[in-house]
């Protein structure tokens, strides 16, 4: 494998890390491609993570004082929430390739080679992507991938790796953080990150207007589940479905409108293509229905086939899901 010249940056953020982080860290640091920068944004931890951070780099610069590595760490009080915190870690970040961190997973050891070797064989490629293994709290195998547990189809990969994106995204994310990375040229129409997003759904969906995301299959993070991921993955049981479905709909459909208005607002022409000027105006539209539903069920079946029949719930979301959804749901309003 050659040599890339491309500066890796690796932005990770941190929030109450113990006791995940030191295992993480390791695993940051002991890469086959070391990075060249790593910005630590900690967001107000009070259990002593930022303090294990600091003794842990400086024992590995004790052991490795060939390797240059240039460090970062800011500290939060108050805490910024996960999406600002990012972002802060983000902006930090001066590598050519900048990769998201979770505190408490643990990436293969080659992760960073094959970034890198994605990135450099790709000169167009934006943002990469890639499958990871979930394993429990102990790091032991669930049998299962992340884009198992999210029902991330093989069509939707192969729309992904077509260019077809965008498409893709405009239904639903498929873009884990934890599995991410980006050129940093990225940055410059990304931020300021929306409120109304989190921030690799974001950077995701930017990337798919403005450039080309690509997807690797082969699992290169263990993504753990451990009951406190701000967002985790695993595929839902029946009764998690069901759930979902007995749970009010104000505040879902509240928060899928902000980030239609959000999208909207940012793309518009001539910044962007009038097919995707279009595209994100109809999602809004969309939304705009979805969110405006009556309180009573029954009048929501005549506004829901409208739409159904309009061809936007394919296209806008996952048609099978959000139809049921809109039509039982409580309101909650």
């Amino acid at each position: 494998m050659a040599e890339s010249s491309l500066a890796v940056s690796v932005a990770l953020c941190t929030r109450n890390g113990m006791p995940f982080i030191v295992e993480q860290l390791s695993s940051i640091l002991h890469q086959s491609v070391p990075p060249r920068q790593l910005v630590v944004s900690d967001d107000a931890s009070t259990d002593g993570t930022v303090t294990t951070v600091r003794e842990q780099l400086a024992r590995f610069r004790a052991e490795r004082p060939d390797v240059a590595l240039e460090v970062r760490i800011i500290e939060n009080d108050p805490p910024l929430g996960v999406t600002a915190n990012f972002e802060q870690a983000i902006l930090a970040c001066t590598g050519d390739i900048i990769v998201l961190s979770d505190q408490d997973d643990v990436w293969n050891e080659h992760r960073l080679a094959r970034i890198t070797e994605e990135f450099t064989e790709h000169p167009d490629l934006l943002l990469l992507h890639s499958d990871a293994r979930l394993v429990d709290a102990a790091g032991a195998p669930l049998g299962e991938s992340l884009s198992q547990g999210i029902g991330f189809s093989a069509s939707e990969q192969g729309a992904v790796r077509d260019g077809r994106a965008f498409e893709v995204l405009l239904r639903r994310n498929v873009v884990t953080g934890a599995t991410t990375a980006f050129r940093r040229s990225l940055v410059a129409d990304a931020a300021p990150f929306p409120a109304s997003w989190v921030h690799d759904e974001w950077l995701a969906m930017v990337a798919a207007v403005t450039g080309r995301v690509d997807f690797l299959p082969e699992q290169l993070v263990d993504y753990r589940q451990h009951g406190s991921n701000e967002i985790g993955a695993g595929t839902p049981s029946t009764a998690d479905l069901w759930g979902r479905l007995r749970e009010p709909r104000g505040e879902r459909n509240a928060r899928l409108l902000a980030r239609s208005e959000a999208l909207a607002e940012r793309f518009t022409e001539p910044r962007v293509s009038a097919e995707v000027t279009s595209a994100v105006q109809q999602k809004r539209v969309h939304e705009r229905v979805r969110s405006g539903l009556p309180r009573m069920r029954v009048l929501r079946l005549w506004p829901v086939l409208r739409e159904w029949m309009s061809g936007r719930y394919s296209r806008y979301g996952r048609a099978r899901y959000d139809v049921v959804r809109d039509l039982v749901q409580p309101s909650g309003r």
